[in-house]
This record gives structure tokens, C-alpha cells and sequence, in this order.
């Protein structure tokens, strides 16, 4: 199976997951045989950082994915995904090692349009890069505080036992 993690820097599977795939600056490509993971290839985002509505699930279905792990995206880019047959996950963060991880064990699965998506999944801003790079600061803000918020429950759970 070849599974695709939208990333922000290019360090392979210690890679962070980025939280908007379209607006990564690059993709993790992962080939896996069952849980066991294969070759892992860094691939730069040739739409970085804008992009018009299909064309990133174009690139990543050219790469050959099976799946399509990143923090989120919009509605219609969950659309473009099923109509290649390439399986959406929305959820990702953390490194892409721990993205792995719970997907392939189960517990990363699904997509869901993020909270933003018309205003960065849809269009190009009109007014240049600051844009993008603010919102994808607040769009890291917040899968930050949701990390923070999981990783708290597990600690709760586990003074619990």
C-alpha cells in the first residue's frame, strides 16, 4: 500500500504532519506491506503554497497513493480523493512515524471537511503568501492544542489505572 502524509519540513518519518494538505510544502510517500513500513521518499508540493481546487488530489493520485494522511482539508478535496479511489484520512499530527502508527493500527481513520475549508480549500487567497502563512500558523495553533488535549487525556487515563 502506498500511503501519502502532507509534511512541513523534509525529514522523513520524523517529518511533521502539516495541517492543511494542500498547503504543505511537502509529501512523505510510504510504501507498507501490511504494518511494516518500506521506502520512504520526500516529494516537494508543486502547488506550494497555493493552489486551484483538484489539483493537489491530481498530484498525489500521479504519485500512485492508496491513501492520503494529513492534519485536514476541505470538503471538496475529500471528493476528489474518493473519485481517484484514494482513501482520505483527515486526523493526522505529530510526526509522520506516529501518523503511521495509529493509522495502521486503527485508530486514524475517516475524513472530515476542516472548520476553514471554503477559505483555504476552495481558492488562492488574493492577497499573496502572508495570508497563507498566517492561517497555516493558526491551523498548526490549533492541531497543537488538540495534541496537547489527547496527550493530556492519556495521561489522566493512565494515573487513573
Amino acid at each position: 500500500m502506498r500511503i501519502v502524509v502532507s509534511v512541513d519540513d523534509n525529514n522523513g518519518l520524523e517529518s511533521i504532519c502539516s495541517p492543511h494538505f494542500g498547503r504543505c510544502p511537502y509529501f512523505e510517500v510510504i510504501d507498507t506491506e501490511g504494518r511494516e513500513v518500506g521506502a520512504v521518499e520526500c516529494v516537494a508540493n508543486p502547488f506550494f503554497p497555493n493552489h486551484e481546487p483538484g489539483q493537489v488530489p491530481g498530484f498525489v493520485h500521479s504519485l500512485g497513493a492508496d491513501v492520503m494522511l494529513t492534519g485536514g482539508m476541505g470538503g471538496r478535496a475529500i471528493m476528489f480523493f474518493r473519485q481517484y479511489g484514494i482513501e482520505p484520512v483527515t486526523g493526522a499530527a505529530g510526526s509522520v512515524r506516529h501518523a503511521l502508527e495509529a493509522y495502521l493500527g486503527g485508530a486514524l481513520r475517516g475524513a472530515a471537511s476542516c472548520s476553514e475549508s471554503v477559505e483555504h480549500g476552495h481558492q488562492a487567497p488574493s492577497d499573496g503568501v502572508e495570508r497563507d502563512d498566517v492561517g497555516r500558523l493558526r491551523e498548526e495553533v490549533e492541531m497543537l492544542k488538540q495534541q496537547l488535549d489527547d496527550a493530556l487525556g492519556r495521561l489522566n487515563d493512565r494515573a487513573e489505572r
